[in-house]
C-alpha cells in the first residue's frame, strides 16, 4: 500500500495531467454538469436494490459507490470528503426519484440523465476544449473526473491553495496566432 505523501504526489501527478485537458473555462462548467447528471442516473436504477448489511438495510448504489469512495479518499482525504458530502446528496435526490416515480419513469429519467451528462462531455471537449477527451488516452482518467471538479471548487472557496497552482490556466501566448 503507498504511503500517505506517495498518494498525494500520485494524485497530484494524475491531476496535473487530467487537467491539460481540462483547461476551458465552459468545458469545466460542463463537466460539472455532466458529472453531476451522470453520477445520478447512473445510481437511480441501483438505489432501486435493497438487502440488509449488518442489520442495516443498503441499497446497491450505496454498496457500488464505497469501493470508489475508498479510492477517492486514500488519493486525498480533504476533497474525498467533500465527495462524500456531494455523494450523499446525489444518493438521496436519487432515491427519492426512484422511490417516486414508476419503473417506466425511472427508466425514462436514467436515459435522460445519462444523454444529457454524455452529451455535456462530448459537447465541453469539442466545441470547447477543440480536442478528444482524457479518457481516450487514459481511461483511468474517468474517476478523476469528480475530484478534479471538487478540487475546483475548494479553490474557488480558497482552500486548497496546494492544488491551485495544479489547475491554474495555462499561460497564453500573445505572440500566437489562430
Amino acid at each position: 500500500m503507498l504511503h500517505e505523501t506517495e498518494m498525494a504526489s500520485y494524485f497530484q501527478r494524475q491531476l496535473a495531467d487530467y487537467v491539460e485537458y481540462h483547461r476551458d473555462p465552459w468545458n469545466c462548467a460542463m463537466h460539472v454538469v455532466g458529472i453531476l447528471l451522470l453520477f445520478t442516473g447512473a445510481v437511480l436504477p441501483l438505489t432501486l436494490v435493497h438487502f440488509p448489511v449488518f442489520g442495516i438495510e443498503v441499497s446497491l448504489a450505496m454498496v457500488l459507490a464505497l469501493p470508489v469512495l475508498a479510492y477517492w479518499l486514500m488519493l486525498d482525504a480533504g476533497i474525498g470528503l467533500g465527495i462524500l458530502a456531494s455523494m450523499i446528496v446525489l444518493l438521496s435526490v436519487a432515491t427519492a426519484i426512484g422511490n417516486q416515480v414508476s419503473i417506466v419513469m425511472m427508466w425514462s429519467i436514467f436515459v435522460v440523465l445519462i444523454g444529457l451528462g454524455v452529451a455535456s462531455q462530448i459537447v465541453g471537449h469539442k466545441v470547447f476544449e477543440e480536442r478528444q477527451p482524457s479518457i481516450v488516452d487514459h481511461p483511468t482518467h474517468f474517476l478523476l473526473g469528480p475530484m478534479f471538479v471538487m478540487a475546483k471548487l475548494f479553490i474557488a472557496l480558497g482552500f486548497r491553495r496546494d492544488l491551485a497552482a495544479i489547475l491554474a490556466p495555462a499561460p497564453t501566448n500573445s505572440l500566437s496566432t489562430r
